[in-house]
């Protein structure tokens, strides 16, 4: 197992573009799982069968927002508590077309297939079925590291329809199947397999997210550093890195990742400790001699500036942040951090001190290649008015407030 080493992307795109199985493994701190993958237009009665025996799990069909729009497959929920935000849509059946009750091996590859013709209607299909559409992230694993997102970006780089099939792996006695066991079952089936971290790292060398802007000097209060805007190509927001000395260097570089705050940052407001915690983060790199703070332009933990009030005014009327985001149809936290790692990427932070109290924002900074060697604590004493939100980031969030009872 020691020397066992994973196969590289293109070795995977190939046997996706000839119609094989692939197995996809994901992070460790994430499901620390492994799927069956294969292209969608090449799927077969066998193939299904093939996941169906060995990967034990649910066959998904991956497709694109684009495609379920086109097929009218709306999200299974509209507020997804699911632990990892599963995009599932309604199941379906594929009706008629020698399809009898949807289940069998035949019946589901039918029914993938027709997800990739672009005949297909939204009236084809029967729902509830049998064969579970997870809708995709447009910009794939760079915006969301799953196993959706892995599998219709595997599909598109082998230059076949956007869409992918996929079941996890589960052991003969109904446990998950992990790295260890996930190497023997490639090595049995002669299959390949990869990481959706190595996936992530190929697509970056590919496909930049932002277009890098000019680098200037940058005195401020809290010491001198220089200043690179960023413009996401997606979307056209603008981002800030901050930078303070040579950050080029192997040693683990002092890193914040800062998401705007229009209230905190700039007005000063006691409902957060967003701004104390951007301005003591200033400090402790201007001590350190070097890091960096990536500001991202991400209002309300990634829900604008407009619902965050509306969130505001929620919290106002006895809710806490988390039930006002999702009470207005968000998640309790819609922040990409895949903008921010090709970012820190761009220039040229690879291995960090992260400074945070959230693990979330370590594990979605990890998924996308980068290594955190550290995470240091920023601590800010809570006051009247923003004692309810920390608490609440504590105990429903997992953030790390050690101040906080």
């Amino acid at each position: 197992m020691s020397e066992f080493k994973l196969n590289t992307i293109d070795e995977a795109i190939e046997d996706i573009r000839q119609g094989k199985l692939i197995i996809v493994v994901d992070d460790a701190d994430r499901e620390n799982e492994g799927d069956f993958i294969a292209a969608a237009e090449l799927i077969t009665p066998e193939k299904i069968n093939f996941m169906s025996t060995h990967g034990r799990g649910l066959i998904c069909a991956a497709i694109t927002e684009e495609r379920c729009e086109q097929l009218d497959l709306n999200l299974m929920v509209p507020n997804n508590t699911a632990l990892h935000a599963t995009p599932f849509t309604v199941s379906i059946d594929l009706i008629g077309q020698g399809c009898s009750t949807g289940i069998s091996a035949y019946d589901r590859a039918m029914t993938v297939l027709a997800l990739t013709k672009e005949e297909t209607k939204a009236e084809d299909f029967g729902r509830p079925g049998h064969i579970f559409p997870l809708r995709a992230r447009k910009r794939g694993v760079l915006q969301r590291a799953g196993h959706t997102e892995a599998a219709v970006d595997f599909a598109r780089l082998a230059g076949l329809n956007p869409a992918g099939v996929l079941v996890e792996i589960m052991n003969e006695d109904g446990t998950m199947a992990r790295l260890p066991q996930l190497v023997e079952i490639a090595k049995i089936h002669d299959m390949k397999i990869v990481s959706v971290a190595d996936l992530i790292r190929y697509l970056l060398k590919e496909e930049s997210l932002v277009e890098k802007g000019e680098e200037v000097d940058m005195p401020t209060q809290y010491g001198h550093f220089r200043l690179i805007p960023f413009r996401q190509k997606s979307n056209g927001q603008e981002h800030i890195a901050l930078i303070k000395g040579d950050i080029t260097t192997d040693e683990p570089v002092l890193v914040r990742v800062h998401s705007s705050c229009a209230t905190g940052d700039i007005f000063g407001s006691m409902r957060c400790e967003c701004g104390e915690q951007l301005h003591k983060s200033m400090e402790m790199i201007d001590k350190e001699g070097r890091g960096a703070i990536i500001y991202l332009n991400q209002e309300g933990r990634g829900i604008g500036l407009m619902e965050k009030i509306k969130a505001y005014k929620l919290q106002e009327k006895g809710m806490d942040t988390v039930e006002a985001n999702i009470h207005l149809g968000h998640k309790a936290d819609e922040r990409d951090y895949g903008v921010g790692a090709q970012i820190l990427s761009e220039i040229g932070v690879h291995k960090m001190r992260l400074i945070t109290n959230n693990p979330v924002k370590r594990i979605g900074l990890e998924a996308y290649g980068l290594e955190i060697i550290e995470n240091v604590p920023i601590e800010i004493t809570p006051n009247e008015y923003n004692e309810f939100y920390m608490k609440t980031k504590k105990e429903r969030m997992g953030h790390m407030l050690r101040n906080m009872k």
